[in-house]
């Protein structure tokens, strides 16, 4: 395992921090985008750009190796309005990178600058810096733009902070470690009219409570209890008034699991006591179900070796193998359908040095975590592409 050198850890903040002030949502990282590959240049590395619009892949070879790994980093922050008064703050009114992948790219940069310097690989390393993340569209676009053709990999990995959890230590989970999310949305029509003569109406507001209440008995009495799922209703619309039985009424929602298996179960579920219920009450209906983000699933064998890589950066002690799986999802996901690679997680704190949970107008990626993170990366590289 080869030592991280001091000017390396002392130049990291200032990318981070650089990063924090320019945050930039979606597909329009463009900014972004050239300052990371203006650093890949500078350290030496093959760069291409536009690649699922506004993605980057660093290329760094050695050896003779046919053996590639790639490493992932997502760029693109939230619309949230930041509250923190550090100097380097958001520069953009209404954008904020409140969900640390300011700091991914940082420990990847890091990465990329260390493994150029020290090459102790066979083999080719792909530095992937993908855009519209939060939006779960980014690494869908990169794999139709032929990221995985272009550049031939075994395997990829990726890494999030996480808040609330010792900073520098790592938690994994070989199969499923994030859920999918899908959202759903169910219009009733019915007819409409003056509050005080129900009977002349089809009233959309009671078919819908009929309809929410029906919704929670999907997981309860339809998805097997061993099996983890959650239908949320979270917004209700209608055209009426106070004295006035709406014509319409739209029910909004969104769902999570863990398998294309329940998801498929909880769709047709939904589908099925919509029409029923609207059928039963004279109402018409449109349903649509949008499926965002696929479940994370880690592939056992990757899992391993990202355990291996953790333990040598930071110990056993600090690194779990087998965490809890999150409710929470991440585009990632779309990379390790196609490729078998891992998904782990880096503490960022638990006090007031990265305690604050993500999407928080407060938020702010712990700089002490970063050399952490491009240890871990660089022992992954070294493990995976070993010099014999």
């Amino acid at each position: 395992m080869t030592k991280l050198d001091n000017a390396l850890i002392s130049e990291m903040p200032g990318w981070r921090q650089q990063l924090h002030s320019q945050p930039e949502t979606g597909f329009d990282v463009h900014q972004t985008a050239e300052f990371v590959a203006n650093l890949l240049e500078s350290f030496g590395l093959e760069v291409h750009t536009g690649i699922g619009q506004t993605g980057i892949v660093g290329v760094l070879r050695n050896g003779t190796s046919d053996l590639a790994i790639g490493l992932r980093a997502d760029m693109d922050a939230l619309q949230i309005q930041e509250m923190n008064t550090f100097d380097y703050r958001s520069q953009h009114d209404g954008k904020m990178h409140a969900c640390g992948h300011d700091g991914h790219s940082t420990m990847l940069l890091g990465a990329a600058k260390h493994l150029s310097k020290n090459r102790n690989f066979n083999g080719t390393v792909y530095f992937i810096f993908q855009p519209n993340e939060e939006h779960g569209l980014g690494a869908q676009a990169m794999i139709d733009d032929g990221l995985f053709e272009q550049f031939p990999m075994q395997s990829v990995f990726g890494i999030h902070n996480m808040p609330g959890m010792e900073a520098g230590h790592f938690s994994m989970r070989s199969g499923p470690v994030m859920a999918s999310e899908d959202n759903f949305v169910i219009s009733i029509k019915g007819r409409g009219g003056h509050a005080s003569q129900p009977h002349h109406h089809i009233d959309p507001l009671i078919i819908g409570a009929e309809i929410i209440l029906a919704l929670q008995t999907i997981v309860s009495r339809t998805i097997n209890p061993d099996q983890q799922a959650v239908v949320s209703v979270t917004e209700i619309d209608t055209d009426g008034a106070v004295n006035v039985i709406p014509s319409n009424v739209v029910i909004k929602g969104d769902c999570r699991c863990f398998g294309d298996e329940v998801r498929g179960q909880i769709e047709k579920q939904m589908a099925q006591l919509v029409k029923g219920i609207c059928s039963a009450h004279g109402a018409d209906h449109d349903f649509d179900y949008i499926r965002l983000f696929h479940s994370t699933i880690n592939d056992e064998e990757q899992t391993e070796a990202a355990y291996q890589a953790a333990v040598a950066s930071v110990g056993e002690k600090n690194v779990e193998h087998n965490c809890k799986p999150l409710p929470i999802s991440e585009d990632f996901s779309s990379m390790l359908r196609v490729k078998a690679g891992c998904y782990i997680f880096i503490g960022n704190g638990i006090d007031s040095v990265g305690g604050c949970m993500l999407h928080n107008p407060n938020y702010d990626f712990n700089d002490d975590i970063s050399a952490t993170g491009v240890q871990y990366w660089s022992t992954l590289v070294e493990q995976k592409l070993p010099i014999v």
